[in-house]
Order: structure tokens, then C-alpha cells, then sequence
């Protein structure tokens, strides 16, 4: 089994910043892509980021500019630098990770962290 950790969310003043942590742990030979996704008031996840294994970065435009995913491989995780924050970019935010556990390729979710921006 993989799971996933997310770290870093909170309540924060528009204009301000946070930094979110995902780290993986359990069965892991290789974590392909990693990603951070948020609620949408539609209930649905919508990606924020993506990172590949190789660092290949891929951004909505909504957070394009004040965003930065990044990952440190030899810890399995991923963190998600969230700066010049605005009341739009409240939601749960959720970590995704694709990982090759030895012998298959599965996706994994965390379990979410709440960012609120206030205005």
C-alpha cells in the first residue's frame, strides 16, 4: 500500500503565502507524475500543478506566476510553493501521485489540506 501526506495548509491573508507538503511512504519502487489538485465549489478536482519525474512542470493558468511545484525524489515528496495567494484559491487542496510499486502502476490520492485565503 502507498500513502500519501499532505502538510502546510491553513488560514492565510490575500497577498500572502504557504508552502504545502505531500510526502509518499509505503510500497514504492518509482513515482512517476505528482500533482496538486483543489475542490472546486463544483465538487470537483481540478489540477493547480504537475511535476513529472524528470521536473517537467505544468501549471493552470489560474495559478500561473505565483504557483511553484517542485519535488525532491529522494524523500518521495512534493510541495507546492503558493505565493501572492487571493481569495479564489480557497479550497481543499489534494495531493496525486502516480506509483510503480514494483509490479503495477497505480494512482493515489491524499487525503487534503485546507487553504482559506482571506480577504
Amino acid at each position: 500500500q502507498v500513502q500519501l501526506v499532505e502538510s502546510g495548509g491553513g488560514l492565510v491573508q490575500a497577498g500572502g503565502s504557504l508552502r504545502l507538503s505531500c510526502a509518499a511512504s509505503g510500497t514504492i519502487s518509482r513515482i512517476n507524475a505528482m500533482g496538486w489538485y483543489r475542490l472546486t465549489p463544483e465538487k470537483q478536482r481540478k489540477l493547480v500543478a504537475a511535476i513529472t519525474s524528470g521536473g517537467t512542470t505544468n501549471y493552470a493558468d489560474s495559478v500561473k506566476g505565483r504557483f511553484t511545484i517542485s519535488r525532491d525524489n529522494a524523500k518521495n515528496t512534493v510541495y507546492l510553493q503558493a505565493n501572492s495567494l487571493k481569495p479564489e484559491d480557497t479550497a481543499v487542496y489534494y495531493c496525486n501521485a502516480d506509483v510503480f510499486t514494483g509490479w503495477i502502476t497505480r494512482n493515489y490520492w491524499g487525503q487534503g489540506t485546507q487553504v482559506t485565503v482571506s480577504s
